[in-house]
């Protein structure tokens, strides 16, 4: 580059932002909070630094919204990044993408193993899990006789059902000796049938804090457990391998109360609402005999008894009208055959031809009649027959 080329403060920038931008896409950085400034768009702006340097930061809202945890000053955390540069202040900046308490990395990437490792078994199917009670009368916790979690369990069930019996089966909830204790309270829980159900848990606390309840014998224990479990470690949002193992996992203790302890007034309240329902269902099913039952008296009979006839009846009637109209018909066409046939007789009968002057002319001595003149001879003896009567005659002449 010539050196009477002067470069603006835009180029210059630019060019850096290109160089940090090109070389650095991501970048892991491990350093304490300072200066934590949510902003009212949901973004955040804060510092990283330790003994020598400082850098600023942004985390954008989509990102910060899926923080596992709440930062604050002075917290030491590992961030994990693209370098960029905020041209119009001139400043390179962290834009993080994600963001763990420093430590937890290797924590988590045990926990997952863990957890692939024990799903695999089928640990966690939801087959294998006992069914929570809907009522139980009996609640043994297991946690810390003297943690905020107890004292929170205590109260839900006092206030919603002071009816339960709880058993208390203390245990440690945090540190080496807590695993051991918390598998052995499970396990005498259930030899000695001390509940309808369990609630495990604690408060809030760290990722460290909350090991306890991820150790693998004690998601066994939960998993083995014959009475069904509710796991309720720390905040709604902290977790454990136990919430995949148990029955059922809780936000809070507090929510684990709740869970097995309906309230009085709720169950009054769904007393009544199935006490009007069956009332109801009572009242109709009794409105329906009441009609079925009118329907079978002497009227109800009758009428069905005549709806039953109506259609047998029509058609006897279409029946009887059908054979009536055919025998009229049959009379009147024999009636008239036997006009035809009388009047064909008349006209056919020997005796009405002779009365019309005709007369039937025989040999004399044979019974059939000459229909030819030219059959007789002069001299042959005929016999007339005439309508009244008859003559002999002698043939004088014939006239072919």
């Amino acid at each position: 580059m010539s050196d009477d080329r002067a470069l603006s403060v835009s180029e210059l920038t630019g060019i850096v932002k290109s160089l940090l931008e090109e070389s650095l896409p991501d970048v892991l950085v491990e350093g304490e909070i300072s200066n934590w400034r949510p902003a009212a768009s949901g973004h955040v702006y804060f510092t990283l630094k330790d003994s020598g340097a400082s850098l600023q930061a942004v985390m954008f809202k989509g990102r910060a919204a899926r923080l596992a945890f709440r930062p604050a000053d002075g917290a030491l955390v590992r961030a994990r990044g693209a370098l960029g540069v905020y041209a119009a202040r001139g400043q390179y900046q962290l834009v993080v993408e994600s963001m763990q308490k420093a430590g937890e990395g290797d924590i988590l990437a045990m926990l997952e193993e863990r957890k692939r490792a024990l799903a695999a078994e089928g640990l966690f199917d939801s087959g294998r899990k006992p069914p929570i009670p809907a009522f139980p009368a009996r609640v043994a916790v297991v946690t810390s006789p003297t943690g905020a979690a107890l004292r929170d369990i205590l109260s839900v069930l006092g206030r919603r059902n002071a009816g339960i019996r709880v058993t208390i089966l203390p245990a440690v909830v945090q540190g080496d000796e807590a695993p051991a204790a918390i598998v052995r309270q499970i396990e005498t829980a259930n030899a000695f049938d001390l509940g309808d159900v369990i609630i495990i848990g604690r408060g809030g606390g760290s990722l460290e804090d909350l090991l306890a309840f991820s150790d693998e014998a004690v998601v066994r224990a939960v998993a083995a457990s014959r009475i069904p479990i509710i796991s309720a470690v720390g905040h709604e949002i902290d977790w454990s391998l136990s919430d995949y193992a148990a029955s059922l996992r809780a936000p809070t203790p507090s929510a684990a109360a709740e869970l097995v302890s309906e309230s009085a007034s709720a169950v009054a309240d769904r007393v009544v609402i199935a006490a009007d329902s069956l009332a109801l269902s009572i009242r109709a099913r009794l409105e329906r005999a009441r009609l079925l039952v009118e329907s079978f008296s002497p009227e109800s009979l009758e009428m069905r008894f005549e709806r039953a006839l109506q259609p047998l009846r029509q058609r006897f009637d279409d029946a009887k009208e059908t054979i009536a109209r055919g025998a009229k018909d049959a009379c009147l066409s024999a009636r008239h055959r036997r006009s035809s046939a009388d009047a064909v007789l008349r006209a056919a009968d020997p005796m009405a031809i002779l009365s019309r002057g005709f007369a039937v002319v025989r040999r004399e001595g044979e019974a059939r009649a000459v229909r030819d003149a030219s059959a007789l001879a002069p001299g042959e003896s005929v016999t007339i027959t005439f309508a009244a009567g008859g003559a002999v005659a002698s043939i004088v002449e014939v006239k072919p």
